[in-house]
């Protein structure tokens, strides 16, 4: 019976390990994938598109030239192209090129923080918002299930660029152009464009190969990194301080270049609670941005620990980003408690236009605008949204 036990142990744990994900190599690639050399033929694929079609390669046969773009809905560098990617397609949509974007990444592989340059995840019910923000007309493709396509074409980022000639065999592969930024003034190598030109033109693509630049593709493999990081998260310590309505002010004044999200909220309040862990999400989302979430409770003094414990098993505590700017303005955390007897004065010092109930909300800019505000339970979209376009998408060269 022991024996048999322990062959049987033994088969069960040889079918965990058979099931668990290969793991990434040394270039943090997985285990299929493969590098396609100029002359190979497009690998053909089978993928959902946001249109609820199934794509396949032989969709496109009527086009003389064929780029498939492996993007995505995260990338600040993919959003630096949304212009001139557009651009582009208008340009040659008459002149035999065919595109078709493909996401290559899956949710599991994405850290929370990587998700900072916008308001979407790379998940395929975020493909078709993205697409209709950036009023894409071409066919957006989501590979992230599998990522077999990816593998099979070797998608090293997002965005990565494969161009095909009438024979589907490849001719161009890397950047979109050599440009990190939205500004179209700071392209100098226009290199996908180019090389279509050169095609079109009947001659051979005159840099056939260059470096993509981008967001490393997410690997569904990264899943462990992305829990071990989201664990330590709640694991950090909160400091709770009692602030007035002067301190208050300071704080809506603003003086930093920072986007501050304040929220009025308390343990009593059911709404205040069921919308918290948005603001942790949207504090850990933004963390590489200049953004910090600051809350102010208005429990009472006898409830001081109680409201402590709540932001301690909510996970709120200060990431090393926000720790260092908030040491850096004299302050040692972005969580208080309202120690005034007046909530009229709280909100003659944060919002005058704040009705009274909780939760409030307000988006503040550096120098102290109010952007944005909402009386009640946030929706984490909106409240994405609205902070994504004040921060804006893409890399700045001034940030």
């Amino acid at each position: 019976m022991k024996t048999l036990a322990a062959c049987l142990l033994l088969v069960a744990s040889s079918l965990v390990h058979a099931a668990e994900p290969p793991l990434l190599d040394e270039h943090g690639n997985p285990a299929g994938f493969k590098t396609l050399a100029i002359g190979d033929a497009a690998p053909d694929f089978k993928l959902p598109g946001i249109d609820g079609r199934t794509w396949s390669m032989s969709d496109f046969a009527e086009f003389e030239l064929l780029m498939v773009l492996f993007t995505s809905n995260h990338c600040p560098t993919s959003h630096s192209i949304e212009q001139r990617l557009q651009k582009l397609r208008n340009d040659y949509r008459d002149r035999g090129l065919g595109l078709v974007a493909i996401m290559p990444n899956h949710p599991d592989g994405i850290r929370l923080d990587e998700l900072g340059f916008g308001e979407f995840n790379d998940s395929f019910e975020d493909m078709k918002p993205y697409a209709e923000l950036n009023g894409w007309d071409f066919p957006y493709l989501y590979d992230g299930e599998t990522q077999s396509t990816a593998r099979a074409y070797g998608c090293l980022c997002t965005p990565h660029v494969f161009i095909f000639d009438r024979q589907r065999h490849l001719q161009y592969a890397g950047r979109f152009d050599d440009s990190r930024f939205f500004e179209e003034s700071t392209v100098r190598s226009p290199d996908a464009r180019q090389a279509i030109e050169d095609l079109l033109a009947g001659r051979p693509v005159t840099v056939p190969l260059t470096r993509p630049h981008g967001c490393s593709t997410k690997w569904r493999e990264k899943k462990a990194e992305k829990i071990a990081i989201a664990d330590a998260w709640k694991k950090l310590p909160v400091t709770l301080d009692p602030i007035d309505a002067e301190g208050v002010a300071a704080l809506r004044a603003n003086p930093t270049d920072k986007y501050r999200l304040v929220n009025v909220w308390a343990t009593w309040c059911a709404p205040c609670v069921e919308e918290f862990p948005t603001l942790v999400d949207i504090s850990r989302q933004y963390d590489m941005r200049p953004f910090e979430l600051i809350t102010v409770s208005m429990d009472s003094p006898q409830q001081h620990e109680a409201a402590h414990r709540f932001l301690q098993k909510q996970g709120a505590g200060l990431t090393r980003n926000v720790e260092a700017s908030v040491k850096k303005e004299g302050r040692t955390t972005n969580h208080y408690r309202f120690t005034g007897a007046q909530q009229d004065e709280l909100v003659a010092a944060l919002d005058p236009e704040w009705p009274g109930p909780l939760p409030h909300t307000v988006l503040i800019a550096p120098g102290g605008e109010i952007l944005w505000r909402h009386n009640g339970v946030i929706q984490g979209a909106e409240a994405r949204t609205q902070i994504a376009t004040a921060l804006t998408r893409y890399y700045s060269p001034a940030e």
